[in-house]
Parts: C-alpha cells; sequence; structure tokens
C-alpha cells in the first residue's frame, strides 16, 4: 500500500459524503457522453500524468485495467504526452504506471 493509498483512505473514512458525492460526478460525467469507460479512464491518465499526480496515476492505470485497456495502452496512452509534457515527465508517469503494471 503506497502513502497516496492510505491517504485516500484516511480521506474517504474522515469525509465520507464529501468522496461519495465526489465519486458520483465522476460517474455522472463519464455517463453524459459517448467516450467509452476504457478510453475516459486513458484520458483522466494522460490529464494525471500532465498534472504530475502520482497517487491519479496509479489510479487511473487500476481504472483502465480493470475497464479492459491493455498495458501497451496505457503505456501508448503516457508516451504520447512527450511533446506535450516533456520527457521527464512522461519517464515518470511511466515509472508510476509500471508500479501498478508490474506489481
Amino acid at each position: 500500500m503506497t502513502k497516496y493509498t492510505k491517504n485516500y483512505d484516511w480521506i474517504l473514512e474522515n469525509f465520507k459524503e464529501v468522496m461519495e458525492k465526489q465519486q458520483d460526478l465522476g460517474m455522472t460525467l463519464r455517463e453524459a457522453g459517448p467516450v467509452d469507460e476504457k478510453s475516459s479512464h486513458l484520458i483522466q491518465l494522460g490529464a494525471a500524468a500532465a498534472l504530475r499526480a502520482e497517487g491519479s496515476v496509479h489510479s487511473h492505470v487500476k481504472r483502465a485495467l480493470k475497464s479492459g485497456a491493455t498495458p501497451e495502452e496505457i503505456y501508448h496512452t503516457i508516451i504520447l504526452l512527450t511533446s506535450t509534457i516533456g520527457f521527464p515527465a512522461t519517464a515518470t508517469a511511466l515509472s508510476w504506471a509500471r508500479d501498478i503494471i508490474e506489481d
């Protein structure tokens, strides 16, 4: 369990109603349009990588895998960001994705 997972669990425990509403918002946003669940998690993974949010990258890699994404699709999603967020940030995000995929 990473420090990010521990923190997320702490937030869930201490702010249950807020987190339920936040999760409801995520579901509502995914259902509001034609983008399928797998693609939505890959998009959110790209945003998490751009923000350099390690916990979010971990979370969206898990969610993308659960929704049917392959490791290759996840790695490609991240490597596509190279010209946008730069190689160092991309390499870091790839290492965070590998934390989950290779675990």
